[in-house]
């Protein structure tokens, strides 16, 4: 059966188990990767690194947090308006994150759910040939939203980045790399690029460049064993897209140049795509430049159009696969019901031709 979906991160299940039982057990027939669901605190992405691993640091001043639910703490912010705020504290030159490999907890999960995932498949739940996959935010998407003066920069970022490629390392050391994906997220850079962040501006070309540098250093330590993804993204916060882009034509040269600046073979890329159907917005498609990677479209929303939009795609793009737009994470788990439906009806539409 050919391998034609990607399920993008997370999904609103309880548990790991869970997970692999219900969304593997159904799709892992079309899947070369498989994720946990990112269940807990990663279901809301990086707000959960700002509740833990930012919010309490000694190094690092709280500023804003959400706003509480009738006085009762609330860790997961409404939208982009009650966002987690940090600075790096007067005097500090670079934070540093201590439990190297460990701090920021991506890691452990891995671990942990690899363990699962490895005896359901001795079990025959999830197949042989079905590989575990780590969704992670680039080091700039899990900064950059939080520590909005750029003169703290320097502080926050390369001491970030450093404790998140320790993360890897752990990872590599204590899952098998054939046995691994692992894909780069890349939500608050596709943010930015689309329309500026509100207290940054419009995009630079300065912003811009340091943004894709970034993939040198994130693709350079990972064993080539391991396959590599890059995940662009508009983003759920506040409701899906964080921004609607009116063309595809930011992302293709995002990734395209992601990809160009990348150490190693880069072995899959994913494209948000909005509910268009016309040359305007997909156009761009035929500049995309990720080398023998797999393209994954994030085409699976709107059912109603989707054959108007896969349509569309093929007249840009010969080859590629399907996906959501994004994760699931900030859905309910009835809302995923009717969201897996969906992904098997297009499917069935993306097999016909």
């Amino acid at each position: 059966m050919a391998k034609d979906l990607l399920l993008v991160g997370s999904i609103p299940c309880s548990t790991v188990e869970e997970v692999f039982r219900t969304w593997g057990a159904t799709f892992a027939p079309h899947l070369e990767y498989m994720p946990d669901g990112e269940v807990g605190d990663r279901l809301h992405w990086i707000d959960g690194q700002a509740y833990r691993t930012f919010n309490g640091h000694p190094q690092i001043e709280t500023v804003k947090r959400p706003a509480p639910d009738n006085g009762v703490e609330r860790w997961k912010p409404r939208d982009l308006n009650d966002q987690w705020e940090f600075r790096v504290k007067p005097g500090v030159k670079r934070v540093g994150f201590a439990d190297r490999g460990w701090r920021l907890g991506y890691a452990r999960d891995a671990i942990n759910s690899y363990f699962v995932f490895k005896t359901l498949r001795k079990e025959g739940v999830l197949p042989q040939d079905l590989r575990f996959m780590v969704a992670l935010p680039t080091p700039e998407s899990a900064t950059l939203l939080y520590f909005r003066d750029p003169a703290q920069w320097d502080a926050i970022k390369p001491a970030y980045e450093e404790a998140m490629l320790a993360e890897v390392a752990t990872m590599v050391e204590h899952i098998p790399p054939n046995d691994l994906a692992i894909q780069w997220d890349a939500a608050c850079e596709s943010v930015d690029i689309e329309f500026g962040l509100p207290w940054l501006g419009p995009i630079t070309e300065e912003r811009f460049k340091r943004y894709v540098d970034q993939f040198a250093r994130l693709s350079a330590p990972i064993p080539i064993e391991v396959q590599l993804g890059y995940h662009a993204c508009y983003g759920t916060l506040g409701g899906w897209p964080t921004v609607p882009a009116t063309t595809l034509a930011n992302e293709v040269r995002f990734l395209s140049e992601a990809v160009a600046r990348s150490k190693r073979r880069v072995d899959f890329v994913h494209l948000p795509m909005m509910n268009r159907a016309d040359d305007e917005y997909s156009a761009a498609l035929k500049d995309l430049k990720v080398g023998d990677a797999d393209v994954y479209l994030g085409l699976i929303h709107n059912m109603e159009s989707f054959k108007e939009r896969l349509a569309m795609a093929r007249r840009y793009l010969k080859n590629f696969r399907l996906a959501a737009p994004c994760g699931f994470g900030r859905i309910t788990p009835a809302q995923a019901q009717a969201v897996m439906k969906d992904h098997q009806r297009a499917l069935e539409i993306f097999k016909q031709g």
